[in-house]
Parts: structure tokens; sequence; C-alpha cells
């Protein structure tokens, strides 16, 4: 019986398999489209026949596939230097060039979205619909922009410089991306982000390191024993990663040192305050908001405005919550939960149940739909005298 081949690990060899081709000197649009095509023929062709170097096949396969096309393409005189000789079959070196490719895509020619969608297709395995929804676009808007950005780099060396700034963007964003989303890219991220700490002298490397040893700290505790989400507050925090947690802090506190203040150290501090808390109730809501305050100075976001309101709301009551809600666009995702929640803190349970079936109706994934539907059933059971 054929063994089903294992996506993970096809997921995991992409970006090794793609800096191998662009090392070569295939450009980025071809190799990806390469990669691609060994990825496709993998599915195919292992279930009955697994290879012992499952890189090295997957090299080989794309490497073949990129000279193919490229050699159907005669007049694009400057591959031929790339076509003449194929290397050896052979074991692959054990490269990383992951955190070359990010730096890769994201060069200064494109736009920071543009470079971010790239990276996040090309190099972290997320669908063009994954993208579109992280970027609230439509799916063919959004391939049309990865589209343009694979022709823009397809002439770039492979060495080029990135900026620091975008790659940055891109690790947090596949991290939450793996946080929440249908692939798991969390562990992939953290070690990417650790090596780039290492590497580039930058206070938010550090930053967003900690950002995301704190928020994985959690991770274990985010579901019930049945699948259900439980939310911050309701969390078992004897299950959160204490290890995780301490380390964090000690990046976070030697980043804050440096004294050059961005979003992603700003939201680590928040994080370490819900982490440094022993139970919800003892939470310093205080401090939090002041550090919403200050992210809100540097991004100016209005989601951070959104999660600040909901701060304000547990320092200052949810009277207070709701008058910081008023002032943001009402078609924010999750702002009708976060009304929701303030109200039945307020008591008006009637506004509650109705925001939270509201919001059900609006969540992204089937976790928090079924969370919001709990909570509004809850509070119409309560209502009813059940």
């Amino acid at each position: 019986m054929s063994a089903p081949v294992d996506a993970v690990l096809l997921r995991s060899l992409t970006p090794g398999v793609l800096g191998v081709l662009v090392r070569r000197g295939a450009d980025f649009a071809a190799a990806e489209d390469a990669v691609q095509d060994a990825l496709v023929e993998a599915l195919r062709v292992w279930p009955a026949d697994p290879p012992r170097d499952p890189k090295g096949w997957l090299v080989t396969v794309a490497w073949r596939r990129f000279l193919d096309a490229t050699r159907a393409e005669v007049a694009r005189r400057r591959r031929e230097d790339v076509v003449q000789v194929e290397p050896a079959p052979g074991p692959v070196p054990a490269v990383d060039d992951t955190l070359q490719l990010y730096f890769l895509c994201a060069h200064p020619s494109l736009t920071p979205s543009s470079a971010v969608a790239l990276t996040l297709r090309a190099v972290g395995g997320l669908t063009t619909r994954q993208i579109a929804r992280a970027y609230l676009v439509p799916e063919a808007t959004m391939a049309q922009r990865i589209s343009r950005a694979k022709r823009t780099v397809s002439d770039v060396r492979f060495d080029a410089p990135g900026d620091v700034a975008t790659v940055l963007r891109v690790l947090y964003l596949v991290f939450n991306e793996g946080y929440s989303g249908d692939v798991d890219l969390v562990a992939e991220a953290i070690r990417l982000t650790r090596q780039l700490a290492t590497a580039v002298d930058h206070p938010e490397a550090g930053g967003l390191l900690a950002l995301m040893l704190l928020t994985s700290a959690r991770r274990a505790a985010r579901t019930a024993p049945d699948g259900r989400l439980m939310p911050l507050a309701q969390q078992d925090r004897s299950r959160w990663d204490t290890a995780a947690i301490a380390e964090g802090v000690a990046v976070l506190q030697a980043a804050l040192a440096r004294d050059r203040l961005g979003e992603f150290q700003a939201q680590a501090a928040i994080a370490a305050l819900h982490a440094d808390a022993r139970t919800a109730a003892e939470t310093d809501w205080v401090q939090v908001v002041e550090w919403y305050d200050e992210l809100v100075r540097l991004t100016g976001s209005p989601v951070v405005r959104l999660n600040r309101a909901v701060a304000v709301g547990e320092a200052d009551g949810p009277r207070a919550g709701l008058a910081a809600l008023a002032e943001l666009d009402a078609g924010l995702p999750r702002y009708t939960a976060v009304a929701a929640y303030l109200h039945e803190r307020d008591g008006d349970l009637a506004t509650a149940a109705r925001l939270y079936a509201e919001a059900a109706h609006r969540a992204p994934d089937l976790a928090e739909r079924d969370h919001l539907t709990r909570q509004a059933a809850r509070l119409n059971t309560h209502r009813a005298g059940g």
C-alpha cells in the first residue's frame, strides 16, 4: 500500500530547493515555477517510490524542469550560460538559503506589500487565497500582485541586499498565519527570526523574536481539549511554556535597553505583561494601555486602536472602552466581537448576544465562529433564565 506524501516535509524543503536553483543561476520566477512543477511530480511519484534523499530528488527534478523551460526560450540569450552544464546528480549540500530568499523577496525594487506577498507565496508556502485573506483583498488582485513581484525580481542577483524592515514584516505575517491559519509555520518563523536577530544589528529583530516567543508560549492553552478556542482570560496558564516566556522577556529587555523603540518591541512588551500576570485579574491593564498608546503613536494602525479599546475597557471600565471603540470604523475586522464583549461587561446582555451572533457570521475561520456562537448562546440562555 502506498504511503501518502508528507505535505509538511514538502513545505519545509521548498525554500531550500528554491535557493539551490537561484544560487545556480535561475531567475526567481522561473525557479519558483520549476520548484512547483517538482512538487507536483513528487505528489505523483513518491507514494509508490519514495526517495532516499527527498531534497536532492526535488532539486534534480526542479533543475531539469528549469533547463527544459529555459532551452525552449532560445530567444532569451542571457540564460545560455546558465544551461550549458547540468550539475551531476548526488547529495545536495546542507545550505540553508531560506533567510537569503527572504532578503531577495524584500528587494528595494518591490513595494513592501508586494515583497510580503511574494515571500509568503514563494518561500512561506501559503496559497494565494490565504495571502489575499490576510490582506483583505480579492484573490485575483493578490494573484496579479504576486505575478508582478515575480517579474520584478526575475533579474535580481541572489545576493542583492534587501530591506531588514520588510523582512521583519514578512516574518511577522508568516508567524501570524502559522499561528492562526491553515498552515503551521510558527517554528519556522521563530527559527528564521532567531537567525536574523543574530545576523543584523537591529533592535526590532529582537523585538519580533521576543513577540513570537511570548505569543507561541501560550499556544498549548489556546484551545481546550475538545478543540474550542480559549480566550486569553480563560486560558489555563499552567500550560504556558515558561522557558519560552523567560527567553522572550530576556530578549525583549535587551532590545528595549537599546532605546530604539519599534512596534514589535511594543507588542512584545504587551505580551510580556500578560505573561507576567499569574491570573487574568492580575494583569496590569494600565501599563497595557500605555504600551498601546505607544503602538498607536508608532503605527497609527486601526487594528491597534481596536485592541487598545479592549485594554481601556479593562483598565477604566467598559463604558470607557465603548467610548474608545466609537471612534473607530465599525467595518474593522473583529470590531463587532469587541463591541459584544464590552457590552457584556457593561451588563447589556441583549445587545451583547446580538453582536456576538453578528460577529460569528463574519468570523474568518471556523474556530472563531464556533467560539462567538457559543458566547451568543450562553448569553441568550442566561437571559432566558436557563
